[in-house]
């Protein structure tokens, strides 16, 4: 049995599209770290109406993997430079800064993808997260983006042009 994923463990509550286990229309990306202790991993098979071209997965969703996937990466490496478990409070947020993705193949339907990511250099405000995608064996698209820590409550308050809640943690 897997242990949980860094987003039931980190955030049961999330609803993000992509990666949020409370969204009942996403995707629900779980990411887990490798046994290496350097790369965090998730699998993804395409529903069909993920379809770009005829037997091929749309660039869109390989992109949307890829950007909630590097954000966990980014998330997981603060978690644990900060020697914290993923349940731990404060939580630890990003947000994509950049999103950076190069195609290298075609990627087929109905194989199971595997996204690898890592972050590349330090852990800091901004990471920078390296993210390959592989249909089976073939490497089809690599991630190079950004990701920036933030406060949720003050990110959600600028956004609305509130002033975030002071009483409020992060």
């Amino acid at each position: 049995m897997h242990p949980l994923s860094m987003q039931d463990s980190a955030a049961p509550d999330g609803v993000c599209y992509g990666c949020g286990g409370s969204n009942p229309h996403g995707l629900h990306i779980k990411s887990h770290w490798h046994a290496d202790g350097v790369h965090v991993m998730a699998e993804h098979l395409p529903d069909a109406k993920y379809c770009g071209w005829p037997e091929l997965v749309y660039g869109g969703l390989i992109a949307m993997l890829v950007d909630c996937h590097s954000n966990w990466t980014a998330m997981a490496y603060h978690y644990r430079a900060e020697q914290r478990s993923l349940d731990s409070l404060p939580r630890i947020n990003c947000v994509t800064g950049n999103l950076g993705i190069k195609f290298i193949k075609p990627t087929p339907m109905g194989v199971p993808l595997t996204l690898r990511a890592r972050v590349e250099g330090d852990v800091g405000r901004k990471s920078r997260v390296i993210c390959e995608v592989y249909a089976g064996d073939v490497l089809t698209a690599v991630g190079d983006s950004l990701f920036v820590r933030v406060d949720t409550e003050q990110l959600a308050a600028a956004a609305h042009g509130r002033e975030a809640d002071p009483a409020q943690p992060a």
